[in-house]
Formats: C-alpha cells, sequence, structure tokens
C-alpha cells in the first residue's frame, strides 16, 4: 500500500487543538445554557415574562379557540327548608334550668331564605369574640382578599438615617418560620435587614442611624373600654409596627412599645447583616417626597399574607390582635383614621352597606374584648348569611376560616360532649369573656338542613362558667345532628 500524500495528513498537534477546541465550545454551550450568560452578556435567549410580559410572543402557528364558559364542576343541590318545630324541639329543652343565667339570645335562621325559625331570649347581647365575624367581612369588602401590608425600610442619605416603617401587618415575625407547613407564610423583619443592608452595600453605606415610624395608626394604643389587666396575658397595645405580636421575650405578656421593641429586633437583625447602628434607636417620621432620588425613598421592602389568609387565621385562633389591626385598616380606607374609633364606625359602617341592618348595634373595638360592645343576634345571623351567598365569593374565606366542631381551631377540643353527629357538622367563632359565652356560626344537619345560628350568654354565674360554654355547644351541636329539614324522617 502506497502512504497517503504528505499534503493529506493533519499534524497531530493541530488534531489535538481541533478535538479541544470542540470540547471548550461544548462546555461553553452548556455554561451559557445553564446559567443564561447569553441573555446576561449579551440579551439573548427569551424575554422574561416577569419584567416584559408584552414582549413575549405566542408560539409560531399557536391557534386558540374561542373561550367558553365553564362547565360546573359540582350543580348545587336543592334548598331543603328548616321546619321550626324540629328546630325547637332540638333546642328549647337545652333553655331550661337557667344554666345560661339570667340575660341570653338564641337565634336560628334557614340560611337559605334568611328567616327566622326559631328565637329565645334577650335582642341585644355583649357579642364578645362573635365581633370578629363583622371585622373579617368588613375587611375582606373594604381591602380586598389579596391586599396586602408593606413593611419597609426607608434612606435619608443627607442624616444618614435608615428608617423603619410599619405598614400595620399583624403577623410581621422577628425570622423566618422554621416549620415549612406554617399558614399564613409570614413577613419577617430578618429578610428585611438582609434586603436593607444589601441595597446600603451597592450605594457603599456601612454605617447607620436607625429610627422607626409607626405613624399609620392614629389615637390610643389601649382602648379604654378595655379591662386593665387585659395587656397582662390578652392582648398588647395595637401598633402598626409590630413583631411577633408584640409578646414580651421573656415569655410573659406584652412589651409595653411594640414598635420601639420591633426597632431593637430589627437593629439586631441589620448588624447581623453586616450594617453598624450608630447612636440610640429613636421614633422618626419616615421621608415620604416621591423625588427621584439615588437611593429612592424606599429601600427594601417585605409584604404580609393576604388580608384573606389573615381574616382566616384570626377567625381560626381567635385571635384579638390581628382583629384589632385589621379594624384600624378599615377605618383607615373608610374615613382615614386608623384608630379604634374609625375603625368600629367604618366596619358596622361596611356591614350595613352590604344590607345587614345594624340599627341599635354598638361597636368599640374590632376584637370584641370591650364591654360595651352590644350587637343584635340579629346582625351577627345577617354577616353569616351574606359570607354564604354565591355571588359573594370574596367574602367566602370568613366561612372557611371558621372553626370546625370538634376538629379545628378554637373548636378542636370542644364538642366532646352531645351527640356525636355533630362533629364536623358546625362551623362556628367563639365568643368569650369572664360571664359571657357565646358562638355564632353555621350548621349543616344530616337532613340537608342549613341553618345560621347565634347563642350568647352575657351574664353568667362565675360558679356556672364551664357549664355554661357546654350549653352553648349542646345547642350548637343539636342544630348539627337534628333532623331539621322539612320532610326528613325524624
Amino acid at each position: 500500500m502506497g502512504r497517503e500524500p504528505r499534503h493529506s495528513r493533519i499534524h497531530p498537534v493541530l488534531r489535538h487543538l481541533a478535538e479541544l477546541l470542540v470540547l471548550v465550545m461544548l462546555a461553553a454551550a452548556v455554561v451559557s445554557y445553564r446559567f443564561d450568560l447569553g441573555e446576561r452578556w449579551f440579551g439573548w435567549g427569551p424575554v422574561d415574562p416577569a419584567t416584559e410580559p408584552a414582549a413575549v410572543l405566542p408560539p409560531e402557528g399557536l391557534r386558540l379557540p374561542a373561550s367558553r364558559v365553564a362547565q360546573r364542576v359540582a350543580v348545587a343541590g336543592e334548598h331543603v327548608d328548616v321546619d321550626p318545630a324540629a328546630v325547637s324541639a332540638a333546642v328549647a329543652p337545652l333553655l331550661q334550668r337557667r344554666v345560661l343565667g339570667p340575660h341570653y339570645a338564641v337565634l336560628v335562621t334557614d340560611l337559605g331564605t334568611g328567616e327566622e325559625v326559631y328565637r329565645a331570649g334577650a335582642r341585644s347581647v355583649v357579642p364578645a369574640s362573635t365581633t370578629k365575624l363583622l371585622t373579617s367581612v368588613a375587611a375582606l369588602e373594604s381591602l380586598g382578599g389579596t391586599s396586602r401590608f408593606t413593611t419597609s425600610t426607608r434612606w435619608q442619605p443627607q442624616a444618614g438615617r435608615l428608617v423603619l416603617v410599619g405598614g400595620g401587618d399583624p403577623l410581621l415575625a422577628s425570622g423566618p418560620s422554621e416549620d415549612a407547613g406554617t399558614y399564613p407564610r409570614r413577613a419577617d423583619l430578618r429578610t428585611l435587614a438582609k434586603r436593607s443592608a444589601q441595597a446600603l452595600r451597592a450605594e457603599g453605606v456601612r454605617r447607620v442611624r436607625l429610627g422607626y415610624d409607626d405613624s399609620l395608626f392614629t389615637g390610643p394604643a389601649v382602648n379604654p373600654t378595655w379591662e386593665p389587666g387585659y395587656l397582662d396575658d390578652i392582648t398588647s397595645p395595637i401598633s402598626a409596627l409590630w413583631v411577633d405580636h408584640a409578646e414580651d421575650p421573656d415569655g410573659f405578656g406584652f412589651v409595653a412599645d411594640p414598635a420601639a421593641d420591633a426597632a431593637r429586633v430589627f437593629a439586631a437583625a441589620l448588624r447581623q447583616a453586616g450594617v453598624q447602628v450608630r447612636g440610640p434607636v429613636a421614633r422618626t417620621p419616615a421621608p415620604v417626597d416621591a423625588t427621584t432620588t439615588d437611593p429612592p425613598p424606599t429601600l427594601a421592602s417585605v409584604r404580609s399574607a393576604t388580608v384573606g389568609e389573615i381574616v382566616e387565621r384570626l377567625l381560626a385562633v381567635s385571635d384579638n390582635q390581628a382583629a384589632d389591626v385589621l379594624a384600624h385598616h378599615v377605618g383607615l380606607a373608610e374615613s382615614g383614621q386608623g384608630s379604634f374609633e374609625g375603625g368600629a364606625a367604618g366596619v358596622l359602617g361596611v356591614v350595613q352597606r352590604l344590607g345587614v341592618p345594624v340599627d341599635g348595634d354598638r361597636l368599640f373595638d374590632g376584637s370584641g374584648l370591650s364591654r360595651d360592645n352590644r350587637l343584635s343576634p340579629d346582625t351577627l345571623a345577617g354577616v353569616l348569611r351574606l359570607v354564604e351567598e354565591q355571588d359573594r365569593p370574596e367574602l367566602r374565606q370568613v366561612l372557611t376560616g371558621l372553626p370546625v366542631s370538634g376538629f379545628t381551631g378554637s373548636l378542636a377540643l370542644r364538642f366532646d360532649e352531645g351527640p356525636p353527629a355533630a362533629r364536623g357538622r358546625v362551623r362556628a367563632k367563639t365568643g368569650t369573656l369572664t360571664g359571657v359565652h357565646g358562638l355564632a356560626g353555621v350548621a349543616d344537619d344530616p337532613s340537608g338542613g342549613r341553618m345560621a345560628f347565634v347563642v350568647v350568654a352575657d351574664r353568667v354565674r362565675p360558679e356556672k362558667e364551664l357549664e355554661a360554654r357546654d350549653r352553648v355547644d349542646r345547642i350548637a351541636a343539636a342544630l348539627g345532628a337534628c333532623r331539621c329539614g322539612v320532610g326528613s324522617p325524624s
């Protein structure tokens, strides 16, 4: 065999260089794809739909059919009328022996029609925490269930001051939750500190003075109609800026100044993030101008859970502080007054606007801690029917947030007495103060009868407290277990 012509042979070095070049090109392609280098350096690659949604083109040749109305997943069942005689037979025997004391109210209505099917007792009561039903409805209607509250920092470069600004987030935490199952997810000050530190470093800032602004809410931080002992272990002063529900770090009661405590926690988080905090931390008005300074007035921020999620939680666990914070927000939205007075007026005004009569009702807070509050059972029943209406899905989270008898929230450890058939068939908001025991909710009985009910006793003698609470539960359980639908077998 003859040898290859000299000019057709490739030098071994050149051959290895060519192979190496191919490998380098393949590696570069993989790295560029993995880390989006082409898009970062040269603007190649797909448009980011989060920042430029209008620039995202549909796939070539895409043809979408005309939209059609989606079919119903399930057809609503026919309404079953509630039999007043059956309700009376279930409830009336439980009102004997005066266990509920000399002053109580019981009202049962047909949830579908709103018609009264049973009534006994007073026309107005101290509602205690059943007040939170009104606060929750007003918050969803006035603020919107998808709204969020923003806690932010604003930078004053001339003074070298960073200002922590409270946005009225009732669930703001000191740090991220270690429990992945926490619901709803909380915004936290540690994350805000890291974001603020990163923005400051980008401007070459390593040291700051720190101030805090809690001026979103006005008026007294403590409701003047509350019992003096409430601040010991029931609730805290209400503020637009706090952390961890203003609980005392020592584990006993609440801090006296929630905003100052939140600023202290934030200062520690800033230091941990690498920013020195000089001088005392003081209450400071935040800059509000919209000038295009560099950096802008708002340096960093974190956003709360949605109003709807907050509503679900506050109803499930009867969160007094979250309820009063939401009421303050309603006051701001309705009249510009983020205070106890503005919040109470705003809540009643929104409920009335939604078609529920509130004549004679009085509110002094959003939590129901005030013993000066007075509500008609008709108001509570009207709100319950409102959140059940199919054409008001924006209020539905009031219903989904209600504790379930024997299973969830503040009713998880109740309903252990009475008919077992009632467990899981009653959703209700508790209402408890010393001498006051109540439930307001909905019952779905086995026959298809659907009822709104209100049971509140507000002058219970001290020695009857536990018995009265049990009797309230038994009345609700009787409704959940009865076959009160018209035509149903007994």
